[in-house]
């Protein structure tokens, strides 16, 4: 009787487990982004010889090869289609079958258009390649041969992964040598855009959608060497640059109340806003909480040179420069992204929470 007890029991525990695995499952991954999730868009065919990202010893922790990942091995959407069972999403302009996934974000993107920078004279300064707006078209284009004509009902059994966007919009006024204070006037539109974007894809029949706020790009190497300051008081208890952090804050703060507003707009898709600045924030004041040793020291880059072994000169992928021998312990890989390792516990961060509102996982 107890044996027979026991196997109702576990018969019962095994449904109800595969009632939950079931209960969340997707048909597919959809990303669109820039260097933060771009998985070879820029490196279909092979790396420009141009591109220190497509050099090695970029790629070498789990591909063992430069990929067009910006990063030592995987980025968060791999982390999040492995988690589902679907394959790491593939580059969309790599062509194929795309109906288990494809990652539209390519390297240098910006949410604003080319019309954008030209308006404000900065034509020069950005390789505008494949904003928002376009990464848009280019995933309009591979519908037809993921979903037919029930487009609406795949579209809504499947993970959207929409940003970080922004990183780039404001990298290119910021680098070169705009006030902060203009910069700072660009957040509206900027914000206002990938809103836009956004309200496109739940139009077409996207639900279940993650939307990354930005970075602190205060706490990166290539901000904190390049504007570095002696003044004590301009860098928080972190040692990131307050004002370049405040930017940041600014732009997510903008994100999450537009967030909530199309969510009330339409209420029957899932809007979830994934905050990367408070992780990754968190990961430079305390890494060992996350499993690493060091915050804003950088794995690939010019050893032993400045704060943050980081030259700009001597970027990752340029001569000069070295990657370490444990990319596992480190938070930043290149001085502007992150490690396999980093990305790693930032994709469990918004599966489970706290750093996803709501979390992926329900």
């Amino acid at each position: 009787m107890a044996a027979t007890m026991r196997a109702a029991v576990l018969a019962v525990a095994a449904a109800m487990c595969a009632h939950a695995v079931a209960a969340q499952r997707y048909n597919a991954i959809y990303s669109f982004g820039d260097s933060i999730s771009d998985t070879g868009n820029l490196c279909v065919g092979g790396c420009p010889s141009w591109l220190t990202t497509g050099q090695p010893p970029y790629g070498k922790t789990f591909f063992g090869r430069p990929t067009g990942r910006c990063s030592d091995g995987r980025v968060v959407v791999d982390f999040l289609a492995e988690h589902f069972g679907l394959p790491l999403p593939p580059a969309s302009k790599a062509g194929g079958d795309f109906k288990k996934g494809a990652n539209m974000a390519i390297i240098g993107a910006t949410s604003m258009d080319a019309a954008f920078f030209k308006s404000i004279g900065l034509s020069d300064k950005i390789w505008n390649n494949g904003p928002l707006d376009t990464q848009i078209q280019w995933f309009r284009q591979l519908l037809p041969n993921v979903c037919g004509r029930d487009c609406r009902s795949y579209l809504s059994k499947s993970l959207f992964v929409v940003g970080e966007f922004g990183g780039n919009d404001y990298n290119a006024p910021l680098f070169a040598g705009r006030s902060m204070s203009e910069v700072r006037d660009y957040v509206p539109q900027v914000v206002s855009k990938i809103i836009r974007g956004l309200e496109t894809l739940v139009r077409m029949g996207a639900v279940d959608v993650v939307v990354p706020g930005v970075l602190p790009i205060g706490c990166f190497p290539i901000y904190l060497t390049l504007y570095g300051t002696s003044n004590g008081a301009d860098y928080d208890r972190n040692g990131c640059l307050r004002s370049y952090n405040s930017l940041s804050s600014y732009h997510n703060t903008l994100l999450k109340r537009s967030l909530s507003n199309l969510q009330k707009t339409y209420p029957h898709a899932r809007i979830m806003y994934a905050d990367f600045y408070s992780q990754v924030t968190a990961m430079v004041r305390s890494p060992q909480n996350f499993g690493l040793k060091y915050g804003l020291t950088v794995c690939c880059g010019a050893g032993g040179q400045g704060k943050y072994n980081y030259n700009n000169k001597a970027r990752c992928g340029m001569a000069g420069s070295s990657a370490c021998s444990d990319p596992a312990n480190y938070l930043i890989w290149d001085g502007i992204h992150l490690t396999e390792a980093a990305y790693r516990s930032i994709a469990d961060g918004w599966l489970n929470g706290p750093y996803c509102n709501p979390p992926i996982l329900h």
